[in-house]
């Protein structure tokens, strides 16, 4: 795009920006505006009245090598921009929103016909114009002719077979792999958000079933939700041949979906219909789009696959109303992830989601998925704070209810295996890992599962050609940096979660684990940086401020010794201290009476690090002192 000119200063309105100095200006008094709003403004004022997409946006701000959500960052860019205009997005005054495409600056005032145009055109160099003599056209015009002589002769005799090759029926690609988008809610209630997931979540489901076809998870398509950005854009960054959108509108107990797929390489619509169905049959209706759309791209559904999509019991709707709602609230806690400022309002999600899973299954006992909903609250370490291992049983107790209802339900063997992982049952995980796979090959959370197994065992190249499948169906996934990390390959782990931190900018917990790999690597400056970002993004502000105490007054061990000290004193008080990292801290140290003290209360709380003692490289550390192989010893891991 063309730059306005050399000039730093740039008017428009009451506003001066001074790209030399990167501050803007209303009036000569300065206007508040972080460093990358103010480049995203400077890019669309140097291109006033032209589109400038979301992937300009990107480059200009991360470069190359960011694929999947940057879509919080340019989002917040653009509010903090509007912020700083006092402008509107629904009547805009200077940044019009462009769906699906970008923005647009449309702040500079047309100029009239006595103005100077913001941009002279230069005038023609002498060294090219153009040479116009009547022998120059002769020459020009024979040679034309000679060249349409042989292109016609070429055609009409076929030769090269070019006359078939222009008039062949050019037969689009095949479609092995799309994204359910999310569908958007057009029920004028915002109250109605979770069904329209709901109905996303089951689409997804019923098309990942589909061995031919590879089926992007939820979690990396529905940060897509509400986006502007492009379908071939997201169709590159999903790696999809296509996707599927629409609309959901629901009136009392009558329910209309909308659902097109588009092939995202033409942008071209194969397929679109629209349904007009009662509650009642909402459940089929899913199976019905499904089935629909592997005709249309002529995906082999197999028999078994077939009956699973048309295999649907009558509906209790309150409890179908209860299940959708608690699941709506359970994504928003996991979605949390492990912030650790977060934790009061993760665990109020938690809850209310059980409260109406449990409801669920009092109006339907035989409601299998509400059943996986309660289990994994109880059970599952995916979630924040470590469950109590009292909760064992129950969480169990609940998955093992669904499958006796529907024994081919994936998701429960993998929340099986996600137990027994913590608990250290290697037989079992193993047979769970591989059932849940063979049942649904596009769920990414058993090849998570299943490479998490592989690598605890050691046998890293198959935990790689899972993580790989996993991070194929699940592009958000950051499965591989780990395998990675676990074969001592700290440059690629470093790389991957910096490309990572890129796509989630306002996510602390990939810098909390590049300080892992930077450490590893002996980077110890960038590890302390990171660590200290981790911090302050989790609210951990007093943590944050101990490690760069401890840095500047005693360096990297300093830091290391600080950060120990202020996570004993938070256990002393009661507070929730994870003992894998206190181990890590004091194994860094040398103090190594401390990190087995600590060690031992992570192998009595049966949190992460256990299960990955034979090749975590955060245990290295303590591997030459006899006591380690007791502790592997009582892990049990398979020889």
């Amino acid at each position: 795009m063309a730059s306005t000119g050399p000039s730093t200063s740039i008017r428009f309105g009451a506003f001066e920006m001074d790209a030399a100095s990167g501050v803007l200006r209303k009036g000569g008094i300065a206007v508040k505006l972080h460093p990358q709003p103010f480049r995203v403004l400077q890019l669309l004022v140097e291109n006033p009245g032209q589109p400038v997409t979301r992937e300009e946006i990107r480059h200009c701000l991360w470069g190359e090598n960011t694929f999947v959500d940057f879509e919080r960052g340019i989002n917040f860019c653009v509010n903090q921009i509007r912020a700083a205009l006092g402008d509107d997005a629904d009547n805009p005054k200077y940044v019009e929103t462009l769906p699906r495409c970008g923005y647009r600056f449309i702040g500079f005032t047309p100029p009239t016909n006595g103005d100077a145009p913001q941009e002279a055109r230069p005038a023609p160099s002498a060294a090219v114009a153009p040479i116009t003599s009547p022998h120059r056209i002769r020459v020009l015009a024979f040679t034309a002719a000679g060249l349409l002589l042989a292109v016609l002769g070429a055609f009409t005799l076929d030769l090269g077979g070019l006359r078939s090759r222009l008039l062949a029926k050019r037969t689009p690609p095949p479609i092995r792999s799309l994204a359910v988008l999310p569908l958007q809610n057009l029920s004028n209630d915002p109250e109605q958000e979770y069904f329209s997931d709901g109905i996303t979540d089951a689409l997804t489901t019923d098309l990942s079933q589909i061995s031919a076809l590879r089926v992007i998870s939820r979690t990396s398509a529905m940060r897509y939700k509400k986006t502007d950005k492009s379908l071939p854009q997201i169709g590159r960054e999903l790696g999809v041949d296509a996707v599927v959108e629409g609309t959901v509108q629901r009136s009392g107990n009558r329910v209309r979906i909308t659902a097109q797929l588009i092939q995202v390489d033409t942008n071209k619509h194969i397929w679109a219909r629209s349904y007009d169905r009662d509650m009642q049959d909402i459940l089929s209706l899913q199976g019905d789009i499904a089935r629909t759309i592997a005709q249309e791209i002529s995906a082999e559904v197999k028999p078994q696959e077939k009956l699973r999509m048309t295999s649907v019991r009558p509906i209790n709707l309150s409890a179908v109303e209860n299940y959708l709602q608690g699941q709506y609230h359970y994504q928003k806690a996991k979605d949390m992830g492990l912030h650790f400022g977060e934790a009061k309002v993760h665990e109020a999600q938690l809850n209310q989601a059980l409260t109406l899973f449990q409801r669920a299954v009092a109006e339907d006992p035989n409601y299998a998925r509400a059943y996986i909903g309660m289990g994994e609250i109880w059970g599952v370490p995916a979630t924040f704070p470590y469950p109590p291992t009292s909760l064992e049983q129950p969480a169990r107790e609940a998955f093992r209810k669904a499958l006796a209802i529907d024994p081919e339900l994936a998701e429960a063997y993998v929340d099986l295996g996600r137990i027994d992982y913590r608990f250290w049952n290697w037989s079992a995980l193993e047979q769970e890992a591989r059932r849940a796979i063979e049942l649904n090959p596009n769920l990414a959370s058993a090849h998570i599962l299943y490479s998490a197994y592989l690598n605890s065992v050691g046998r890293m190249d198959e935990s790689m050609a899972e993580a790989e499948l996993a991070q194929a169906l699940d592009p958000d996934t950051d499965r591989v940096a780990w395998v990675f990390y676990c074969q001592r390959r700290f440059d690629r782990f470093i790389e991957i979660k910096r490309s990572y931190i890129s796509r989630h900018a306002f996510d602390p917990m990939p810098h909390y684990h590049l300080g892992y790999g930077y450490e590893r690597a002996h980077i110890y400056k960038e590890a302390v940086d990171e660590w200290e970002t981790a911090m302050n993004g989790f609210g951990d502000n007093s943590l944050a401020r101990d490690l760069r105490q401890g840095y500047t007054k005693s360096g990297f061990r300093g830091a290391m010794r600080a950060w120990a000290a202020g996570l004993e004193l938070i256990a002393k008080q009661g507070g929730t201290v994870h003992p894998d990292l206190p181990a890590y801290l004091y194994s860094i140290l040398g103090d190594r009476d401390r990190a087995f003290a600590w060690l031992e209360k992570s192998m009595q709380m049966r949190t992460a690090q256990p299960p990955a003692l034979k090749t975590d490289p955060t245990v290295d550390d303590l591997r030459s002192d006899p006591r380690f192989n007791d502790f592997l010893r009582r892990v049990g891991l398979p020889q």
